[in-house]
């Protein structure tokens, strides 16, 4: 998925708040300048005080349909009942397949929230995930640093004994995820681009953590290898999701070339696929594909692009928010076995303006339950569950990057009743999000000097 450039915009706390919202600009992917990692261990202080931001109300926007294979903006609509978005679709000739797969009603959050600068200057920040005791771990895509934050945010130490990652693009240090038996065995789990002969793959490492002054990832073992190895620099998925038996979901992409494309589909490739392992790597026996000839034992469903964002619901069912192309970002509800289609069906088109699909439906192959054109560009997914916010119980929340906002959705019996983009008056792209355990939300903002920010009544 390309992705526009990070605009590198800075926000002082004397500004006052830009109460209009705002529209990436473009849809290219900026390359990150190299860094050198010259020491394990750094200490950074954010300056002042934290900045405290509120909700403006939604203001209309609309754009005249752009036609002839142009890409179009997305834009914030009202939030009076009219759909959030409010500029053209790419593909216009493509139709939902059932009312509100795409284009749900505006919604706006009633509870008074501020936004908090916890801290800045993280270099292409990707991952987030909370220790027992209120730290936080950070990862730094492109230069593979992981990072141990102290619960002031105010002082930083790298994690030594973190494997060599392909950092570029879309490459590097992704996801990191605690153990479910964390306070016993101390294990974390990293994704990340593996560099190999002939190319590169998604890995998972898994180490024990050794705190201190000098904290390192102990016996570090790879558990998993993205098969087969391609020469790319995107679409590795790379979410890590540990579900109640103790099982490990994650998130692949297909590569993007045609090579990895037209595999996603191919039950003997891990591309375009979500996996589930064990913790030690090995595949569960009530896998979907297990007992298949030439099928991988660790596939769960199949016919995915690149997804980003995964997150379990109160029922303990996976969902995910996926990449498209140029419109077809897509939010799904996973079943194992399934098959959600992509390159066969989908709702977008290529860059330049060609189609991909001849049709957005075919049997045996699973619906999005909801649709984005123009797309939002999904980096990660977590769905409420804390007691700050009352009304965003349940609710969805999806870093948009290319969209530049927060998007919250409502859902009722499965389908999306209500949307709303949030922080988008802030211009910047969102990477993450997690809940924390306060019930507070955590974002990470994208780009060479990437924010971590806090939502809070």
């Amino acid at each position: 998925m390309r992705t526009p450039p990070s605009r590198g915009r800075s926000h002082p706390r004397s500004r006052p708040l830009d109460i209009s919202w705002a529209a990436p600009k473009t849809k290219g992917m900026k390359r990150a300048h190299s860094i050198t990692l010259s020491a394990l261990s750094v200490c950074l202080a954010c300056a002042g005080n934290p900045t405290l931001t509120h909700e403006p109300e939604q203001v209309r926007h609309v754009q005249a349909a752009a036609g002839h294979g142009q890409a179009t903006k997305p834009l914030v609509g009202p939030s009076s009942g009219q759909p959030v978005e409010t500029a053209p679709p790419n593909v216009p000739e493509f139709k939902p397949a059932f009312a509100q797969q795409t284009r749900a009603p505006g919604v706006h959050t009633h509870t008074p929230f501020k936004v908090i600068e916890l801290a800045a200057g993280f270099a292409n920040p990707w991952g987030l995930a909370f220790l027992p005791d209120g730290r936080l771990l950070v990862t730094e895509k492109i230069v593979g640093r992981l990072l141990v934050l102290s619960r002031d945010s105010k002082q930083r130490l790298a994690v030594a004994a973190v494997p060599r990652v392909a950092g570029g693009d879309q490459g590097g240090l992704l996801d990191v995820a605690l153990a479910p038996d964390f306070n016993t065995s101390q294990l974390i789990y990293l994704s990340y681009y593996e560099p190999r002969e002939g190319g590169n793959g998604l890995a998972v490492v898994r180490g024990r953590f050794v705190d201190g002054t000098s904290p390192q990832l102990e016996r570090p073992q790879v558990i998993f290898r993205m098969q087969p190895t391609l020469d790319s620099t995107k679409h590795a998925g790379g979410r890590l999701v540990f579900a109640p038996d103790g099982t490990l979901f994650i998130t692949l992409g297909e590569r993007s070339i045609s090579k990895g494309r037209v595999q996603a589909r191919d039950l003997a490739s891990d591309l375009g696929k979500i996996v589930r392992i064990l913790p030690d790597g090995s595949s569960p026996k009530d896998n979907p594909f297990v007992a298949r000839p030439g099928a991988r034992p660790e596939i769960w469903t199949l016919g995915h692009r690149n997804v980003l964002g995964a997150a379990l619901d109160a029922q303990q069912r996976l969902w995910v928010a996926e990449m498209g192309p140029r419109g077809g970002d897509e939010l799904n509800l996973i079943e194992p076995g399934k098959d959600y289609g992509w390159p066969t069906i989908g709702y977008g088109e290529e860059y330049s303006g060609e189609p991909i699909h001849q049709s957005t439906q075919a049997p045996g192959l699973e619906q999005p339950v909801y649709y984005w054109d123009p797309v939002i560009s999904p980096g990660a997914l977590v769905i409420y569950s804390g007691e700050l916010f009352p009304e965003w119980k349940g609710n969805f929340f999806i870093a948009g990057l290319s969209s530049q906002a927060l998007v919250r959705l409502v859902l009722k019996a499965d389908r999306v009743v209500g949307e709303e983009r949030l922080l988008a008056d802030r211009s910047e792209r969102i990477r993450s999000v997690v809940q924390g355990p306060e019930g507070a939300l955590y974002l990470l903002t994208d780009g060479a000097n990437g924010k971590l920010l806090k939502i809070m009544p």
